[in-house]
């Protein structure tokens, strides 16, 4: 059995009820966004989020989820999936998951009013029901997003980005939707703001591990998740190369960073970079991080009794750093 297909075994029912539930949604009384929404239902990715929303309402909740569960799973993926339409039309990127993106196929206008009305939809099902409380933690993620995408760009531009900047950039960037979901999952089934605010954590950990491997991935020999050398063509400043930039000479800096600047287009200055940083000790530095963040997150759930949906939880933290893509 898949690793995925066994972290789903415990919430079966919720995620087959969440189909049904997240693609009702999205309705619409116009034909061209039922098209283009039944599109994006039908290509949807691993749904890690809605995962981890009823995984961690069940492990507070003695096992079962309420229908405030359901709409938290929804809330978030309905804003994520608006997030990833927009981030396609910024990163003018024409794939999302091996499929044309919905700017490939209906342009970046249609895209951006997909995106809004998506965004719009997650908003008024927690308006509609009264879940506020549900509705400020997916705002505070919505609102770090977009902080950490604009902080990136607005780094990258200098490339003198420290390790403290860069922890700063994916934890909002990245980390904060994952924390979202399981507090989110918490919210739904307790007022105990401790015990939410620890679920918080837990997920924000996990988010940050899962951000290192993906930085791991672009010094990977094997065809996996993206091609080789893509953050380094897009002067991207992930913790391997920061890590290498903090330690080396200032000769050996000013090669690296004249490599990223004006010869990121260079096939082998772009292979001679990645040889550097992985001699100068930058992936086993950024690989030891990843370990320390998914230890913390296990560190949390182990305070937590011991049950399926805390072995499922397990087997999802491991699960974000031995993926293959």
């Amino acid at each position: 059995m898949k690793i995925t297909e066994q972290i789903k075994q415990p919430i079966q029912a919720e995620m087959e009820r969440f189909e049904s539930k997240f693609h009702e949604s999205m309705t619409s009384k116009v034909a061209l966004l039922n098209r283009i929404t039944y599109y994006i239902v039908n290509r949807k990715g691993k749904q890690m989020r809605p995962m981890f929303v009823f995984l961690c309402a069940k492990l507070l909740n003695n096992g079962s989820v309420n229908e405030r569960t359901f709409r938290g799973a929804a809330v978030i993926e309905l804003i994520h999936t608006a997030t990833l339409v927009h981030d396609d039309v910024v990163d003018d990127s024409n794939k999302r998951r091996g499929f044309f993106s919905i700017n490939a196929l209906w342009k970046n206008k249609i895209a951006v009013l997909v995106g809004d009305y998506l965004l719009s939809k997650g908003l008024l099902l927690s308006i509609d029901n009264g879940d506020f409380d549900l509705l400020k933690i997916i705002s505070v993620a919505v609102r770090e997003m977009s902080e950490g995408e604009l902080l990136q760009i607005e780094k990258a531009r200098r490339l003198d980005i420290t390790e403290d900047v860069y922890y700063e950039i994916i934890r909002k960037k990245t980390a904060t939707l994952v924390a979202s979901c399981c507090a989110l999952g918490a919210q739904s089934v307790s007022q105990d703001e401790a015990v939410v605010a620890q679920m918080r954590l837990f997920g924000e950990y996990i988010g940050m591990a899962f951000q290192i491997k993906d930085d791991l991935f672009d010094y990977s020999d094997e065809a996996i998740g993206k091609p080789t050398g893509i953050d380094i063509k897009e002067q991207k400043m992930t913790l391997p190369l920061i890590h290498v930039l903090n330690t080396v000479d200032k000769k050996s800096k000013d090669w690296v960073i004249n490599s990223i600047k004006n010869h990121n287009k260079n096939k082998q200055r772009v292979k001679e970079v990645i040889a550097f940083v992985k001699e100068n000790n930058g992936l086993i530095y950024a690989e030891n991080k990843m370990l320390e963040y998914q230890q913390k997150a296990l560190d949390i759930l182990f305070t937590f009794p011991q049950n399926e949906y805390r072995d499922a939880l397990q087997l999802m933290v491991n699960y974000v750093i031995d993926r293959k893509i």
